[in-house]
Order: C-alpha cells, then sequence, then structure tokens
C-alpha cells in the first residue's frame, strides 16, 4: 500500500499544478483588457494621408515639463500643446500645470530645470489628473476640428511617454487625439545635416530665439513654442 501511494503522489501532484495552470490562464483570458487599453482599440484608424490630403492635417507640438526622468515612476508637472497646420502656422495653444501624485520623488536635476514646488503649483491652480486630461482633450478636439492631427515633439519619445502614463491613469489614451505615428524634431534636423542634440543648441545654430532658461521661466508651453520656431525654420530648408 504504502509503495502504491509513493507512486500516486507524483501523479497527483501534477495533476494539481496543471489544474491550478488551467484555472489561472482561464482567469487571465477572460479579464477584460485596462480601459486604456480598450481606448486604444476604440481610436478610429485613418486611411487619409498628410502627403494626398494637406488640409486634413495638423500637428500638435507638445513639450511637458516633469519630476524626473523615467515615465511611469516621475510625472508630468506641466505641458504645453500648440496645434499648427503643415507650415507651422499656429491656430492655437494650451498651456496646464498638473499636480502630481508623488512630488516627493522630484529628481535633482528636474528642480533645476523647471523649479517645481508643490506648494507653489498648488497656489498656481494645478489641476489634478483628471481635470488635466479633460482639458487636453476638450481642447485638441476643439481645435482639431475633425481634423487628423500628428503628434509633434523634440525627443518626442520623452514626451509621449508621460503623455502616456498621464492619460493611462484615466483610462484614455492619446490615441484619441492623435494619429498612431509621432513626429521627432531633431530627427528632421539630423536629416538635413544638424548634429546638435538639444534645443538651445539646435535654436542657437539656426539663429532662432531659444526659451527662457530661467527655471522659475522655462515651462512647457515655451518648449512647444521653441519647437514650432524649429519647424518653421527647417521647413524653409525644404
Amino acid at each position: 500500500m504504502t509503495s502504491r501511494l509513493s507512486l500516486l503522489l507524483p501523479l497527483i501532484a501534477l495533476v494539481a499544478c496543471r489544474t491550478e495552470r488551467t484555472d489561472g490562464e482561464s482567469a487571465r483570458a477572460s479579464a477584460e483588457p485596462p480601459a486604456y487599453v480598450q481606448a486604444v482599440d476604440a481610436a478610429i484608424p485613418t486611411t487619409s494621408s498628410p502627403a494626398t490630403e494637406p488640409d486634413k492635417w495638423l500637428l500638435a507640438h507638445l513639450d511637458v515639463e516633469t519630476t524626473g526622468l523615467v515615465p511611469g515612476y516621475h510625472e508630468m508637472i506641466d505641458a504645453g500643446f500648440v496645434i499648427t497646420d503643415l507650415d507651422g502656422n499656429v491656430l492655437d495653444s494650451l498651456f496646464v500645470r498638473v499636480m502630481p501624485e508623488h512630488p516627493e520623488r522630484l529628481s535633482p536635476g528636474a528642480a533645476k530645470v523647471n523649479a517645481f514646488d508643490a506648494a507653489k503649483w498648488k497656489q498656481l491652480g494645478a489641476l489634478t489628473t483628471k481635470q488635466a486630461v479633460d482639458t487636453i482633450v476638450a481642447f485638441n478636439t476643439r481645435v482639431a476640428a475633425g481634423r487628423h492631427v500628428l503628434l509633434t515633439a523634440f525627443n518626442s519619445q520623452f514626451d509621449a511617454a508621460f503623455l502616456d502614463h498621464l492619460m493611462r491613469r484615466e483610462g484614455r489614451t492619446w490615441r484619441e487625439m492623435y494619429h498612431y505615428f509621432v513626429l521627432d524634431i531633431p530627427s528632421m534636423a539630423w536629416s538635413r545635416g544638424y548634429r546638435e542634440l538639444t534645443g538651445q543648441a539646435l535654436a542657437k545654430r539656426l539663429g532662432i530665439p531659444d526659451e527662457p532658461r530661467v527655471a522659475e521661466d522655462h515651462t512647457g508651453v515655451t518648449g512647444a513654442m521653441l519647437n514650432v520656431r524649429i519647424y518653421r525654420e527647417l521647413r524653409k530648408q525644404q
């Protein structure tokens, strides 16, 4: 009897393990994806192209200030949006301050660049995450007025990532507002032979006004307007 039991125990354990794994896989398979994933799936694709229908397309120049360099750990504390046509003519702009959920994560480097201070942000009327997301979506929807919009930024992966994390917290996605592709201004400049990797250096090389470099005056909207000036100058060189 003992011998038979010893043979059966491994088999019983194997069956239990497989049952547990199957149950776990079924639970994961039946779970609905997060709201921000469902929002991406609901984004309406477009067959239009800025090459063939330029009047139906706009650019949203974005620049963000953050509490640090790591999206998802550090947070956006302000953002500037400047919407232009494909030639860089400004249609409208938006500036929002956002109160981060973890202001204690502010990195020394970020503080030197944007002078973030939680008490000051509260005094200046910084928005909650929900208020900021609602404001950003409403602004983009109003200005776009049914046209397609390409997100455009300086170091676009950085800005897009922070915008993505901000909107995820409200179950939203930036794909509600913008096309899947994102334009990167340093990449545009690189293709023209410019090797400067900062907005300050590129502005100097192109001979255009830089944005303020004093932390208290350095915001997302000043950065977004610098992006527009650089974009316009690069367009002149076509």
